[in-house]
């Protein structure tokens, strides 16, 4: 999962190199070409991005469409920003008009999208601190009490009212953390 992460947002620093180049008057082969050198010394040449780059590039000089090699590298990818980008592109290449315009349009979406994805994952590992924490502190207070004041647990561990309360408040507890971790995984 993290390498598909640290993929989408490599492809998104590619997404605006390319259409960087694209304004700037490059045409499509060449847009990439310069991207594949700048990403290389964003990224270093061994990043994910720039491998992928350096085969896309070779199959652009091999006289391959450019549309089928994003379609491939979105196969490859199975991430749906890139995907998104690659039909985007076969669509607007395809259909003409401003091919710049429209895909800096469709940067800003998937940009926004990899953004509230990423915030989404910080408020989830945030809360996940918080359960942790949650989780831990009756057994601290309960260390705490037994620690402090021998002899006050002693009532509800040693006649049976107490330990049929324990055992329903032991049951809650579990229910209570079962639940936490539902709802977290259900999050993300």
């Amino acid at each position: 999962m993290k390498r598909k992460e640290q993929l989408t947002v490599q492809f998104r620093e590619m997404m605006i190199a390319v259409i960087a180049s694209l304004q700037a008057g490059y045409s499509i082969e060449n847009a990439f070409l310069r991207t594949y050198e700048d990403l290389c010394l964003l990224f270093g040449k061994r990043s994910m991005i720039a491998r992928e780059l350096l085969g896309m590039n070779r199959e652009l000089r091999n006289n391959r469409n450019i549309e089928e090699i994003l379609q491939e590298f979105s196969a490859r990818s199975h991430i749906p920003e890139i995907a998104d980008f690659a039909e985007v592109f076969r669509i607007a290449k395809r259909s003409g008009g401003d091919l710049p315009s429209i895909l800096q349009h469709t940067a800003d979406l998937i940009s926004q999208k990899i953004d509230v994805r990423r915030e989404i994952a910080t408020q989830i590992s945030a809360k996940k601190m918080e359960q942790l924490i949650m989780d831990l502190v009756p057994f601290g207070i309960i260390l705490y009490i037994d620690a402090t004041s021998p002899g006050f647990f002693e009532p509800l561990y040693h006649n049976g009212m107490g330990v049929i309360l324990m055992t329903v408040l032991l049951g809650v507890y579990i229910t209570a953390y079962l639940m936490a971790q539902k709802i977290l995984n259900i999050a993300y």
